[in-house]
């Protein structure tokens, strides 16, 4: 009849028989409970077994012994009977009756599966029985470790017997623990026998008595069984790593490892069930997580699996008794939803149902019914995400993410972070697309912005892909959208301006137009909290918003991204860094401006003066105001060299502004932001705006943009002003030729009796003389001097090889103004002037007298070729400024050649003129310009030679039309 019974049973209650029986045996009823092997009617024992040999093993070893051999043999799967054996042989030797019980089973299962068994028997022998008969050291060490382990397992099971073992403190539990520990640590790197299983059963039953374990011992039993275990090779691979003498069947290799994992359930169960709280849960979870973060895919499918288990077994077996919000928990969940592209489908599945259960968990202990609810829906929902993408299970589950206190959803997105710097596509791809879809719900407050910045400023050098930084940056531009001022105020705050790394956040800003503004003014904002230099620290200095601002607009002037915006804020920008410039001063944040040298940038940062003068200069290049920019930068030396620091803001301020005008650069917004400025209760912003609006009155499109009265009422108000000099420059501006049109004919006439100081046999003074005449022509500014203009440069022009080097820059310079001044009328005749000048002054690049190339010569060469409307303008300003050497020399000789074709003999005659010059400098100069010019010829010849015999009579005819001019440049080159 029994026998029958077995036959009738099905494989699984077959199975679920043996375990009771073997685990009767060992007597660990406590130590792994039904949870772990369920029978199939939900956990009660098989029907098939009396209770009574279930709960007192020993009073019918031999009856349990015949059931246990008699279901193998009837048992068709060879692992299966393989595995228990093993089970069975591992049992202790030590009672005479059990050694009979196990021969009897042994015996009753040969009969069937003999070469099963013999197997089984075969890697025993040598494995425990054979190999001690050598006793290595290696030997001797594992027989110790084995008894070590078999006194440590009797020591337990006494204690647990021990009815008042509660009631004592056991204070040497935690050294045991530590030994037990070095010998887990000790494994090797295979599964030969239950060592790891014992040792970790025997921690669970001491971690149960008295005193409770420290923390800090907790902590070491996690990493280390978690290390023992988890670093074990792939199960399909754990046969093949033991060693020669150990060759083991899979089954017993795939029981040890299956026993081993759920010693590791078990203790983790043990753990939880002491502490009941959600502390605990993340505390135990936190020792996780570099398994989470594991590159190897075995490791991150045992450590989801162990994870999953017991937060299975929490959710049904134990309550939290404790209610806490532990901000890690966070974290936990951001590790697990990057698994979610896991190539392993356990592993997918498993953080997908880790995700659940966690925040049901929280759910419970909240006790939201609705939201309890809405999270049972996912479990049906679960299997079906498997096939659907993870965006989708992500709208399911961010109903749960958003109870989330602050700190755990910060800590969630700080996870998310950490993933955008993973090796694998997928990971990071994911990460990104999260962050992303979590920004976009709204999900971040305020108060998160500076954290979520500064993790993913952290993260941003070690982020592989292109494709996600492309998306993590429109996270920041999400991010900046919905909290624009607290965004800007942290970037500013993460590294200095100059620093690469931070340019991509900035750029981001620059997403959308209205965003880009909102910077922009933000940013123009922070410029203007100007603390006084009295309550400033030295120390502090550095760490001025105002001068963070300041050098995050001057990289930004050069970011693409920022090129629109920069161009529509250029009046504020404007005003913002002429006001910086002037309080620089005030401050003497001037450290190295006298010794300037600006075409040397050095690898640190620039100092603020600096920083604010390139950003002049860098706000009318980038707006393609490229003129005034030349202007501001060909006269450094007037600018830089020797100012007192009082007068320095000033002169910076009228430089740049006579330049704007002269080129009508943005006059009409520019006048307004200096409107405002005047009516400012800062002293500064008084002064600049003063000397913006008195500089604007000679432009003669000012009066499309304002009216005479309404500057009248301007100048008015700066008389009133308490600064001096505002009250100064309001006066000076009252008497304007704006103001007063008169004037235009009685400057005119003094300035033609001026003029014959120029003819006089010996003039004197002629450096006070040109300083007056300056003057006269800035006062009329767009009015003009009409015909006194050609008869002053015709006066200039032999000034320009005086033996006096101030002389010839002071001619040179006001060369450049003169020809400007005639008006439309004369301004032919003044270009036929510009262009006799051009052969001078192109010699006198290379004048002996550094001033006179700096301060003079560069500028008016170019305002020449301007004027003169050169083809390739900015191309020459650019080897002018910044050049140096031949191939600068041959550049700008090429530009002037192409732009003056025609006129190549006139330069061959001029330049001829100065072989005969005192001044080497000059004569070599000369002596290269006809040797270019002559090597020109030549090719030239050579290419039209080619025409001389061209079938097309056109071709022949233009031949014959040039051959006469070039024979006579070759005459004027080689005579």
């Amino acid at each position: 009849a029994l026998l029958g019974k077995i036959r009738a049973m099905s494989v699984l209650q077959k199975n679920v028989v043996l375990d009771t029986i073997h685990h009767s045996w060992e007597g660990a009823q406590d130590e792994l409970p039904n949870l772990i092997h369920p029978s199939p009617s939900g956990g009660l024992p098989h029907p098939l077994l009396p209770a009574q040999h279930l709960l007192r093993p020993s009073s019918s070893q031999t009856f349990l012994f015949h059931i246990y051999g008699l279901i193998l043999k009837e048992c068709a799967s060879e692992e299966l009977v393989r595995r228990h054996v093993a089970d069975l042989l591992e049992l202790s030797h030590q009672s005479a009756s059990q050694r009979e019980g196990i021969a009897a089973a042994i015996g009753i299962v040969s009969s069937s599966h003999l070469q099963a068994v013999w197997t089984v028997l075969e890697h025993l022998g040598r494995t425990r029985f054979l190999r001690t008969a050598f006793m290595s050291p290696d030997c001797q060490d594992n027989i110790l470790k084995t008894s070590f382990l078999s006194a440590a397992v009797r020591l337990t099971k006494a204690l647990k017997q021990e009815n008042r073992s509660q009631s004592y403190k056991f204070t040497q539990i935690p050294e045991l623990i530590q030994c037990l520990l070095c010998v887990l640590q000790k494994e090797p790197n295979f599964l030969a026998t239950l060592h790891r299983q014992k040792i970790i059963l025997v921690i669970v039953g001491l971690s149960k008595l008295r005193p409770s374990l420290q923390p800090m011992v907790k902590s070491q039993i996690l990493q280390t069984c978690l290390w023992s275990l988890f670093t074990l090779p792939p199960l399909e691979k754990l046969k093949s790593c033991l060693p020669p003498l150990d060759p083991a069947p899979d089954v017993m290799v795939t029981a040890l490892y299956k026993h081993s994992m759920e010693a590791l359930d078990l203790l983790l169960r043990s753990f939880i069930s002491e502490n009941k709280s959600m502390d605990e849960m993340c505390f135990l979870l936190q020792h996780t997580e570099p398994w989470l973060q594991s590159d190897k895919s075995h490791e991150r499918k045992r450590v989801a699996q162990t994870i999953f288990l017991l937060l299975k077994y929490v959710a049904d077996y134990v309550t939290l008794t404790e209610e806490a919000t532990p901000s890690v928990l966070g974290h936990h969940l951001g590790l697990l939803a990057l698994l979610w592209r896991d190539k392993d489908p356990v592993t997918r599945s498993h953080s997908r149902q880790c995700i659940y259960l966690l925040l049901q968990l929280l759910t419970q202990q909240r006790g939201d019914t609705e939201q309890f609810m809405h999270l049972n829906k996912m479990k049906t929902f679960e299997a079906k995400a498997r096939r659907e993408s993870e965006m989708k299970f992500y709208n399911v589950v961010k109903v749960g993410l958003s109870d989330l206190t602050v700190a755990q959803r910060t800590q969630l997105i700080l996870a998310l972070l950490e993933g955008l710097c993973s090796h694998s596509h997928p990971k990071c791809d994911l990460a990104s697309q999260l962050l992303l879809m979590m920004f976009e719900d709204r999900s971040i407050k305020a108060e998160q912005v500076a954290e979520v910045l500064q993790g993913l400023f952290q993260e941003l050098p070690s982020i592989a892909f292109q494709s996600v930084l492309q998306t993590a940056m429109k996270v920041v531009t999400v991010l900046g959208t919905q909290y624009t001022q607290e965004t800007v105020e942290v970037i500013l705050s993460l590294c200095h301006p100059s620093d690469r790394q931070v340019l991509p956040l900035w750029k981001a800003l620059a997403g959308n137009t209205r965003l880009a503004r909102k910077v922009l003014t933000l940013l123009y904002g922070k410029l203007k909290l100007r603390p006084s230099k009295e309550l400033i620290r030295l120390s502090q200095q550095a760490e001025l918003i105002s001068l963070l601002a300041l050098g995050t607009i001057y990289e930004l002037l050069y970011t693409r991204e920022y090129k629109p915006t920069v161009r529509w804020a250029f009046a504020g920008i404007l005003m913002g860094l002429l006001t910086q410039l002037h309080y620089l001063f005030e401050l003497d944040a001037v450290e190295g401006i006298s010794d300037y040298q600006e075409d040397i940038l050095e690898i640190k940062p620039l100092g603020p003066c600096r920083t604010c003068l390139e950003a002049l200069k860098g706000l009318f290049w980038t707006t393609n105001y490229w003129e005034v920019f030349a202007y501001l930068k060909l006269r450094r030396v007037t600018l830089l060299a020797s100012i007192p620091h009082g007068t320095s803001g000033p002169r910076v301020c009228l430089s740049s502004d006579r330049a704007m005008v002269h080129y009508d650069c943005e006059l009409k917004a520019v006048l307004g932001q200096a409107v405002i400025s005047l009516k400012s209760p800062e002293e500064r912003d008084n002064i600049v705006a003063i000397l913006i609006i008195t500089e604007f009155l000679n432009s003669r499109e000012l009066t499309q943009y304002v009216s005479r009265r309404a500057v009248d009422n301007f100048l008015s108000l700066g008389l009133s002003n308490p600064n001096q000099l505002v009250r100064a420059v309001s006066l000076k501006g009252l008497s304007s030729i704006l103001m007063h049109p008169k004037k235009v004919v009685l400057l005119r006439n003094r300035l033609a009796g001026l003029l014959d100081g120029f003819v006089k046999p010996e003039p004197k003074d002629l450096m006070g003389l040109m300083e007056i005449l300056g003057d006269i022509l800035h006062r009329l500014g767009t009015q003009g001097i009409g015909p006194a203009s050609l008869k002053m440069a015709q006066h200039l022009l032999p000034l320009f090889e005086d033996e006096q080097a101030p002389v010839r820059g002071g001619a040179i310079f006001l060369f450049g103004d003169v020809i400007y001044s005639g008006g439309k009328k004369y301004r032919q005749v003044l270009k036929s002037f510009a262009f006799q000048a051009l052969v001078p002054l192109l010699f006198h690049l290379v004048d002996s007298c550094p001033k006179v190339v700096m301060v003079s010569a560069l500028l008016t060469f170019l305002r020449c070729a301007i004027l003169l409307k050169w083809e390739f303008r900015k191309e020459l300003f650019g080897k002018l400024a910044w050049g140096h050497g031949l191939g600068a020399e041959n550049d700008i000789f090429i530009y002037m050649v192409e732009s003056n074709f025609g006129n190549y003999h006139q330069f061959l005659m001029q330049a001829l003129m100065y072989l005969a010059s005192p001044h080497k400098n000059l004569k070599h100069t000369a002596m290269k310009f006809i040797g270019r010019c002559r090597l020109a010829l030549l090719c030239l010849r050579v290419n039209v030679e080619v025409l001389k015999q061209d079938p097309d009579s056109v071709s022949r005819r233009f031949y014959q039309s040039f051959l006469e001019d070039i024979s006579e440049l070759s005459h004027f080159v080689t005579r």
